[in-house]
């Protein structure tokens, strides 16, 4: 954060700015805001701090004033320097994303760098039958507030302004600049309330608004240029959400969260269209004097009955009248009202968004056959592509819910049904059979003169909405049933039970399921077993009909957040791509078809990295179908809270799927080295279960060597932080698992094991896997991601969380191991590689990490003294208020924190 007095200034000519001259004019707003706010000495403490701590870094030796100024400073002070060093981190993300943009602007999109034939049968199909979807989450790794998020995407707004800018006008900017920064300044940085899950929701639709509506129909224009496709494509790229109905964990969600999440959807995407469809009957003033109109058209123009004569010479304009009209209908309709415009004329309403596509391809193929071909391919495809991708539900929600509450809820329901006292003791093989005799009953389960748990009646309850929730919305609205920790076949029936009991699956001589019930695979012995249990699925004819009555396709998620917790970075990555393998071989033996939804998070050590990497390195195959990939916490903001950002976003993982599936590169991982890299994984899996769970003690130093107590208090999510009340940390959450990791700078999820794996087998299997790295794309972007990770780690900063810990020989025992195998991790990748620094071959990342380390090292030195001063029981309340908002400032810095 340079906080001196500086001239650097958006450039009147309009020429490109780098990062680093847009961070520096940020900075120098910033520092004159704290002038002017807190006085001339603490802007001159901040100041020192910030001089001592770059100098430190560039010198690469350790400033011994610095930490004494750290240590001196008043509890005020800290408040004071902690916030401004946060915000600071927060606009050096805003410069970062700014000029990602600005090149992005000049340069070839991911899209047209695709050289496949998009004219072959095989790109044609693709389109046809694959669907690519982002789905949002509400995982709590997102520490700011929507104020704070708003006030930055002010401040870019701004700079995307600045291109081309006048002398006067770049001066107006940067007085705006400041005052968007002075009000950041005086924002609360923290939540003084816990976040609960309309919140979430409302957060949620908020991105889907600004970003999804508009860019996705953008996003498939470009798509459809490129394959030379006039008119909308199929509805092959898509938005899905868990926000108000994951309820896995979480005793918050309901029945009455998922009818408010679709409330606002439905809100969200019905106001938007019904905007575009009055702009678009502003733009097409055309008049039948002079231009020849389609019979299809005069009809649904006569249909509309708009009584206005100023119109009578205007058949586009009295057609999306009565489009218009026919709309507002469909809100009061679903939503029980009308819109802030009411109609004009009196209509009926939509049974389906088919109907409204279908008028509006009425329109189009109007002005197409009238030589107007052109106004058909702007505003008016853009509405058309967006009715076809979201209906008049914007996203589709899942439903996402734990085996064990349906093994509980199965259980009652067949014990108060007399079917079978102790569900729950039997058998896996009798339980199959049991739950099929069920299925292929007409007979519910429930009784309305039975009284059920509280458990019960909830999940019967979101079952029911769901039915309800679909009719009114249409079946997209509601399409997906994810069974987290599934393990077995039966995890699969007991859905279909629940979704019977709702009338969401109907048996018969050809059942049929309304939803597409998706397992969750996601401990590494899960994640082996994966194959072996989709194939017992398969067998069973029942489960066989339901996936033909899907079209033969079957989705499976892949957990990498759980699974890297139980495993380690290295066997979660081994596994993961040997369970997809061994799925799609399955499937191709069956003639099923496998779609694959990855539970990636944002931090490495939860599957996080370079999405474009990440899909170009799966197995062939893998999203022949599509793919899913869940976006949460803080990576919805930083690749979604821009809409041009958000485009970018969405282009890159639209053309990493087309590439993957039409340019696939072969990989070695799949061939000669898969022994060498499976030796590798359970060497990697050894080091890390018996640091992680076999080291006596190694629980009590997770806990003092972290912020994860302090994590649970930030009041970020609505879900707890633990699925059950037990400190294990097998039972705690992946996420507080890897953010706390992370808040101490060791990012050990990310990386530990790596050294053990590489370097125990010497030098052999290091010119092995130099070997394989050149031939891999999995390995290349394993080894990209932990890299990544380890550039952002620190062990200086790590040995300072080490000293909280009470019994310091424990720590001295743990921190040397983890020192040890880092150290032993870094000069892997750096072999296999071949580079003698650390980001060596990509210096944009390196510069952008070097920049933050000196503003993230005092963050956390100090966050570690304020832990100290809690823990030993000053009950200060700026004391905790301090801790949360370091945290904070470390998760802005480090970005993929969570």
């Amino acid at each position: 954060m340079d906080l001196k007095v500086r001239t650097d200034r958006i450039g009147a000519d309009g020429a490109a700015v780098s990062s680093r001259a847009v961070v520096r004019l940020l900075g120098r707003l910033l520092g004159d805001v704290i002038r002017e706010q807190q006085g001339q000495a603490t802007f001159d403490l901040i100041e020192d701090i910030r001089a001592r701590s770059v100098g430190e870094h560039r010198r690469g030796e350790r400033d011994a004033a610095l930490g004494e100024i750290l240590m001196g400073m008043s509890l005020s002070d800290m408040l004071l320097f902690i916030r401004g060093f946060a915000i600071f981190s927060q606009l050096a993300n805003i410069a970062d994303d700014y000029l990602l943009r600005t090149e992005a602007a000049d340069a070839p999109s991911a899209l047209e760098r695709l050289t496949a034939d998009t004219a072959s049968p095989e790109a044609r199909r693709f389109l046809e039958e694959a669907v690519v979807t982002p789905v949002i989450t509400a995982h709590p790794t997102e520490v700011r507030r929507k104020s704070i998020l708003d006030r930055e995407t002010a401040i870019a707004a701004l700079l995307d302004g600045s291109a081309g800018a006048t002398k006067a006008r770049a001066v107006q900017i940067e007085t705006a600049l400041k005052r968007e920064i002075r009000t950041l300044w005086q924002t609360r940085m923290l939540r003084s309330v816990r976040i609960n899950v309309s919140d979430e929701i409302d957060n949620a639709a908020s991105i889907f608004e600004l970003t999804f509506l508009p860019e996705i129909p953008a996003l498939k224009r470009r798509l459809a240029k490129l394959f030379g496709v006039e008119g909308p494509l199929p509805a092959c790229f898509q938005v899905g959400s868990w926000v108000g109905g994951d309820r896995d964990g979480n005793p918050f969600v309901g029945a009455q969260t998922l009818d408010y999440a679709l409330t606002r959807q439905g809100e969200v995407v019905i106001d938007w269209l019904l905007r575009q469809l009055h702009a678009l009957g502003a733009e097409l003033s055309l008049s039948d004097e002079f231009t020849g109109v389609s019979d299809e058209l005069v009809a649904l123009a006569t249909s509309g009955h708009d009584p206005n004569p100023q119109r009578s010479d205007e058949p586009y304009r009295r057609a999306l009248v009565g489009c218009y009209a026919r709309l507002a209908a469909t809100r009061t309709a679903i939503l029980g009202q009308g819109p802030s415009r009411a109609a004009s004329v009196e209509a009926p309403a939509y049974a389906t968004p088919a109907e409204l596509s279908a008028d509006l391809a009425v329109v189009a193929r109007s002005l197409a056959q009238n030589q107007a071909g052109d106004l058909a391919q702007g505003r008016l495809l853009d509405v058309r592509e967006a009715v076809d991708s979201f209906g008049f539900h914007l996203a589709v929600v899942d439903l996402r819910q734990n085996s064990d509450v349906h093994e509980r809820v199965v259980a009652e329901l067949l014990a108060k049904a007399d079917v079978v006292a102790d569900y729950r003791a039997l058998p896996e093989a009798r339980r199959i059979a049991l739950l099929v005799d069920e299925l292929k009953s007409p007979r519910l389960l429930r009784s309305p003169y039975r009284d059920y748990a509280d458990e019960t009646a909830s999940e019967l309850d979101i079952v029911d909405a769901a039915a309800r929730l679909r009719r009114l919305y249409g079946p997209g609205a509601i399409a997906n049933y994810v069974i987290s920790k599934a393990a077995s076949v039966s995890d699969m029936l007991e859905v279909a039970i629940l979704l019977k009991e709702a009338g969401l699956f109907t048996p018969g001589e050809a059942p049929a399921c309304a939803l597409r019930i998706i397992p969750l695979f996601e401990t590494i012995e899960d994640l082996r077993a994966s194959a072996e249990i989709m194939a017992a699925y398969f067998d069973l004819p029942i489960a066989h009909a339901i996936v033909e009555g899907q079209g033969r396709l079957q989705e499976v998620m892949i957990g990498y957040s759980d699974s890297n917790k139980d495993g380690g970075y290295v066997t979660s990555n081994w596994e993961i791509r040997t369970a997809i393998n061994g799925l799609l071989t399955l499937g191709a033996a069956r003639g099923i078809d496998m779609r694959f939804f990855h539970g990636r998070g944002g931090a490495v050590g939860r599957g996080g990295g370079s999405s474009f990497e990440a899909i170009q390195a799966l197995p062939a195959g893998a999203v022949r179908r599509g793919i899913r990939i869940t976006e949460q916490g803080e990576v919805v903001s930083s690749k979604y809270g821009h809409p041009q950002g958000g485009l970018m976003s969405l282009e890159t993982i639209a053309a990493a799927a087309l590439m993957a599936d039409l340019e696939h590169e072969p990989d070695a991982a799949d061939g000669a080295f898969a022994a060498e890299l499976a030796a590798m994984s359970e060497e990697a899996r050894a080091a890390y279960t018996d640091l992680v769970y076999e080291t006596p003690g190694f629980e009590d130093y997770f806990r003092q060597s972290t912020p994860v107590t302090e994590i649970a208090d930030l009041k970020i999510g609505s879900r707890p932080a633990s699925r059950t009340a037990s400190s294990r940390i097998a039972d705690l959450r992946a996420i507080p698992w890897v953010f706390s990791w992370s808040q101490s700078r060791v990012m050990l999820p990310g990386w530990y094991g790596f050294g053990s794996a590489t370097t125990g087998a010497g030098p052999a299997r290091i010119e092995a896997l130099t070997r394989l790295h050149g031939a891999s794309p999995f390995f290349r972007s394993v080894v990209s991601n932990l890299e990544m990770v380890l550039a952002k780690s620190s062990l200086p900063i790590a040995a300072r969380y080490a000293e909280l810990v009470a019994d310091q020989d424990l720590a001295g025992q743990v921190f040397s191991r983890i020192e040890a195998e880092w150290r032993a991790s870094r000069a892997a990748v750096l072999a296999i590689t071949g580079q003698s620094a650390l980001l060596q071959h990509n210096p944009r990342l390196a510069q952008s990490v070097r920049l933050r380390l000196p503003y993230i090292d005092p963050l956390n030195v100090l966050q570690v003294e304020l832990l100290r001063r809690h823990r030993a029981g000053e009950a200060d309340d700026d004391i905790r208020r301090g801790i949360h908002m370091s945290i904070n400032g470390v998760s802005a810095g480090l970005r993929n924190s969570g």
